[in-house]
Parts: structure tokens; sequence; C-alpha cells
């Protein structure tokens, strides 16, 4: 009898260790969301190639220059592929494809219903999303995207004019792989001041993407972008025009697990070494 009870209560023992690593294994795998978000920094960060493949349906605070910079597109490619002229207002709604499509091969009515303000599925009572902010550079023809002049334009490799955004030590640098960091970090203080650190124009101002928390974005060429990320407050507004140096918000931690300054550069989309555009110091 002693021994066929010792035997019961191995058999719980070895019951209970198989239970315990099945739950240890399932908690690895599930995600707290179930869902892959593009930009969620602490879960890999973003791809280095564009997504090319589904669409964005565009919720209130997006802007076609956010949108972009969360699937890594060129702003002017996204909106050429989607047939949005200038000032590039999106609603609410309105869905983008990520796939890439010609032109040329775009059939006339896909082009015209992704027109809402020219189409029934747009009625006028729905308020848009905030307007991306317009290229001040003039344009013989509005429905293609606007070049800038040869002089706003900076070269690939060296660009004149850039300053760095916070003071502070170093304490992440640009990464190439896919899964790894797209910019820099800055350690600071709670409410230090973040500066732009080239002349431009602000595209976005908000926290809708995730991983970045309150975050400026500003244009300052058809080519170039940067990011601004974790403030603790926002200075700036869409449409503002920044120059260089000048205080668009303060250090926080937003999004994040530390006060820093997360900074990207972005070139036709794409994530480059900001330390390649900073002055040494």
């Amino acid at each position: 009898m002693g021994l066929k009870r010792g035997w019961q209560r191995g058999d719980a023992r070895v019951r209970l260790l198989v239970f315990a690593s099945l739950i240890v294994l399932l908690a690895g795998c599930a995600s707290p969301s179930g869902n892959i978000h593009i930009d969620d920094r602490g879960r890999g960060g973003q791809s280095r190639q564009p997504v090319t493949s589904g669409s964005h349906t565009v919720q209130q605070g997006d802007t076609l220059y956010s949108i972009a910079f969360r699937y890594g597109w060129d702003w002017r490619q996204l909106a050429a592929n989607n047939n949005i002229p200038a000032p590039y207002t999106i609603y609410p709604g309105q869905r983008l494809s990520l796939r890439p499509v010609a032109a040329a091969a775009r059939p006339a009515s896909q082009a015209t219903r992704r027109q809402p303000a020219a189409t029934s599925s747009a009625p006028s009572s729905r308020p848009p999303v905030r307007s991306s902010t317009p290229d001040p550079s003039p344009s013989a023809e509005p429905s293609r995207p606007r070049a800038a002049p040869p002089a706003a334009s900076p070269p690939a490799t060296v660009v004149d004019g850039w300053s760095w955004p916070a003071e502070g030590p170093l304490i992440a640098r640009f990464q190439s792989n896919d899964s790894l960091n797209k910019g820099i970090d800055i350690a600071g203080q709670l409410g230090q001041p973040v500066k732009a650190a080239s002349a431009g124009s602000v595209v976005y101002a908000g926290r809708g993407l995730i991983g970045y928390g309150e975050m400026v974005i500003i244009k300052h060429s058809d080519a170039y972008l940067s990011a601004y990320a974790h403030n603790n407050r926002l200075l700036v507004a869409e449409g503002d025009q920044v120059k260089a140096g000048q205080k668009i918000a303060e250090m926080g931690s937003t999004g994040t697990d530390r006060v820093k300054l997360h900074f990207e550069i972005r070139q036709r989309g794409q994530p480059v070494d900001p330390l390649r555009y900073l002055p040494k110091r």
C-alpha cells in the first residue's frame, strides 16, 4: 500500500513538472496583443526595407509623413502610389495601399476612389486628418509630388547645417541590422531642451507611433526627415517652420524606460546613421 502511494506521488510530481513546462513555453510564445507593431522599438524595431504588402487605414492624428515613417516609405512615393495630390490631405478611415502600383497600371476608377474629398466615400461632414504640411516650393503640376529646389536637397553623404539635437552622452548608436537601433540615443535630464538638428517644417507632432512616445518629425527637404522621440513635452505643432537649433521639445521618457532622446535621420524613407551628418564632438 505504501509503495503504491509512493508511485502515485511520483506520478503527480512528473505531471506537475510537465504542466509547468508547458505554461512557460506558451507564455514565451504569446504576444500581449497578438499583432505585429511595425514601430514597436521594444520588440525589435522597424524593418530596414519598406513594407510592400497590405494597407494602412488612416487614424485620427495620422499624417502622410508619419505613415511613410512607420512603414519605411519615401513620403513622395507613398503619395504617388495612392494618387494623393498636394497638399497631401488624408482622412480617417481612408485606406492607403502599401503595395507598389505603377501609375500607368492603376485603373482610373481606383485612383478616384482614393481621393475621398472628390467622391461620396468621404462626405464633407467628415473632418480630415490634420493635413500634412505642403512643400513650400512651387509646383507646375499639383497632381505630382513636388521636387525641392537644388539648393534644398542635401547630398547623400555630406550635409551642411546639421547640429546635435541635445546635450548629453551618447548611449546607443545606429545599427544597420534590420532588428536593431535605427538612430542614436542621447541621455539627459527630464525637461532638458531638445533642438531641431536642421531647419525645416514640422510634419508630425504626437504619439501615434508605438515605441516612440511623444515624437516630432521635421521635413528638411524632399529627401530628408529627422525624428525626435520620447519627449516629455512638445513645443511645436504640425506646419510650424523651425530653425536649426530651435527648441522643439523637452526631453522625457515617454515610450521608453529612461529619460533620453532617440534621434533618427531618414533619407528617402530609409534610416541612415545620424553620426554621418552631425558634427564631431
